[in-house]
């Protein structure tokens, strides 16, 4: 094969990276998680996002209102537009900067010949995958959700108790009062919400923009963590100071919340169920939130159960009591979903790819 023709089996992508070293990122970033977990934690890039996110958090309480009266905040509503768009401008000049640096890396190597520009391409798809790990994390997710449920239990030397405490590692909402099923409930609901936020959405940006789109996505996603309450949260009032990041998050999570539920439906069905995508529709509209009831309502929906947040929203009223098996279907269901995502994930760049040389 001459060089002309190699170099057209590996069309462009959306980051102008061929196309095999962006899929086979994926699958990189989706082994490493698999088998290494989460990077240490003070080299892991979220955790870095956490420390700025939190330090200019504290000087923008500074400037806020702390009043609990509803008046609008514009100060501090523009003060945490401000810091959150600093913030994201240097997660994208950073990302795109490395991802820059492997295109340069290929086109250094393309005339070297065939042989060097295949082994580029191999140390391409390792290290984009190795920096798009930390944008998503489904290994820890998966197996802290297990962890509720085995905590939970006797013979597993776990209780009611220990299984609140468990939960409150996923959660912030308050467990004290919470029986069994409402533990397994949020365990399932979190792990419904959080497929969108920790691995389909972060491989959805990916897909459209490379690992900018990936990275920026994790950053909203953790300011929106962190500041985005309606109200008071921990002695600091983030109505109006977090406003701009949790509408930022909605924005960038609507498309995949949405295909988080259809994907859901797709494997639902596949496994001989049934999930209408009208009553999707109307049960996720349920929840104050404008995408983590469409993943949520779909889980419950998919299992049969009832899911809801004390106090706030139920889903699915109709369904039975979650149970011990429902939490390892979820887990089924989830991976399940994950698998179909990269399929489709893959034919989507060889799409784009070969619509942009067209």
């Amino acid at each position: 094969m001459d060089l002309s023709n190699l170099v057209a089996a590996f069309p462009s992508g959306p980051s102008a990276l061929p196309v095999v070293a962006l899929v086979g990122a994926i699958w990189v970033a989706l082994a490493a998680d698999r088998w290494f977990g989460e990077p240490p934690l003070a080299w892991h890039p979220v955790v870095w996002m956490g420390h700025y996110l939190g330090w200019v958090g504290r000087w923008l309480q500074g400037w806020s209102r702390q009043e609990s009266d509803r008046a609008p905040d514009f100060r501090a509503f523009w003060l945490g537009a401000l810091v959150w768009t600093a913030g994201a401008a240097i997660v994208l000049i950073v990302s795109a900067a490395l991802q820059l640096g492997l295109k340069w890396l290929l086109d250094q190597l393309l005339e070297q010949g065939p042989v060097a520009y295949a082994w580029a391409v191999v140390l391409v798809c390792v290290v984009l995958g190795a920096l798009l790990k930390p944008t998503l994390s489904w290994a820890l997710l998966q197996s802290e959700v297990l962890a509720v449920e085995r905590a939970l239990h006797p013979e597993h030397g776990g209780s009611l108790i220990q299984g609140r405490e468990r939960l409150r590692w996923l959660v912030s909402r308050d467990v004290a009062a919470l029986s069994e099923t409402q533990v397994r409930e949020s365990a399932i609901e979190t792990l419904a919400e959080n497929l969108n936020d920790s691995v389909v959405a972060p491989l959805f940006w990916f897909v459209l923009l490379g690992l900018p789109g990936a990275a920026l996505f994790r950053y909203a996603n953790t300011a929106d963590a962190m500041w985005g309450y309606p109200g008071a949260y921990q002695g600091r009032n983030w109505a109006w100071a977090g406003k701009w990041a949790a509408r930022a998050d909605d924005v960038l999570g609507w498309l995949p919340a949405r295909l988080t539920a259809f994907l859901l439906a797709v494997v639902v069905r596949g496994s001989g169920g049934s999930l209408s995508l009208g009553r999707l529709r109307a049960e996720a509209a349920r929840t104050p939130s404008p995408n983590s009831g469409w993943p949520m309502a779909a889980m419950a929906l998919a299992l049969g159960v009832r899911l809801g947040k004390p106090g706030g929203y139920v889903l699915h009223a109709q369904g039975r009591s979650a149970q011990v098996r429902d939490t390892v279907l979820a887990v089924s269901y989830a991976s399940k979903a994950l698998l179909a995502l990269v399929v489709i994930a893959q034919a989507a760049l060889l799409l784009i790819a070969i619509q942009g040389r067209a």
